[in-house]
């Protein structure tokens, strides 16, 4: 009798365990870290699992005020004291991208205002279209050191500094302009004496733009053409120099 009194007992505690199971009480699903993204952590690469549980695609892409964390960053690096451009002028872009591995990562900007909204659509057409893209971080990463960040393949929009070799503000101080792949999308400028100029200085086998490589910007890129009819003139189209990483916004 005791026997079948614990066997009875035994069947009832596995029936209620099936039944707390199937209303889901025991639940054994890992639950994805989001850590990566509720942190906007740029560099990292994030799984679509990580993505849904953070709320969706559509949340990954924003223009909103500079954290205060970012401004604290870019102190004395991107940013500097100055008469013409201020925090309150500018915006931080959160977007993910795609790049040639095949995994999203997460990246971040800093335009100014009136490109924001542009900036923000192209990235996420980019993103719809798996279009590849290195590495989207702050220049303060990098100390702000424009040659140290395009040796990186970094793609960037706001410093605070003049153009390459002259004293003049560049489009970049007012964050109207962004930089994408910038390794394979060299800067260079033919000198009188005959030398080039070329940034990164490691780039000069990419100055050749009659053979195919991965990132190459050129008339029939999907970059090119959005931000083109976004408003924005492409530096590969230049007569004086090429810039062929380089968007700027057409100014009336």
């Amino acid at each position: 009798m005791k026997k079948t009194k614990k066997l009875w007992m035994l069947a009832t505690i596995v029936c209620v365990q099936v039944v707390f199971a199937s209303c889901g009480i025991i639940d054994n699903t890992v639950i994805p870290d989001t850590v990566v993204l509720k942190e906007w952590q740029a560099g990292q690469t994030v799984s679509a699992d990580v993505v849904e549980a953070f709320g969706g695609i559509d949340k990954c892409f924003a223009a909103e005020p500079i954290p205060d964390g970012v401004w604290e960053r870019m102190q004395g690096k991107t940013y500097k004291e100055n008469p013409y451009i201020g925090r309150d002028d500018l915006r931080h872009i959160r977007a993910l991208h795609w790049d040639y591995d095949n995994q999203m990562h997460v990246g971040e900007m800093i335009v100014n205002r009136e490109i924001a909204d542009r900036v923000i659509s192209i990235f996420r057409q980019l993103f719809d279209a798996k279009y590849p893209i290195q590495r989207i971080l702050l220049p303060d990463v990098y100390d702000a050191d424009d040659e140290t960040q395009m040796r990186d393949n970094n793609s960037s929009c706001f410093c605070y500094r003049a153009i390459a070799g002259s004293t003049k503000l560049s489009k970049h101080a007012r964050g109207l302009a962004v930089d994408i792949n910038t390794l394979y999308n060299p800067y260079y400028k033919d000198r009188e004496d005959g030398t080039r100029f070329i940034q990164p200085a490691t780039a000069a086998e990419y100055c050749d733009r009659t053979w195919d490589f991965p990132y190459k910007i050129d008339h029939n890129d999907l970059c090119f053409r959005l931000f083109t009819e976004a408003g924005f003139e492409w530096g590969g189209d230049w007569t004086s120099c090429k810039d062929f990483q380089h968007f700027e916004l057409i100014e009336e």
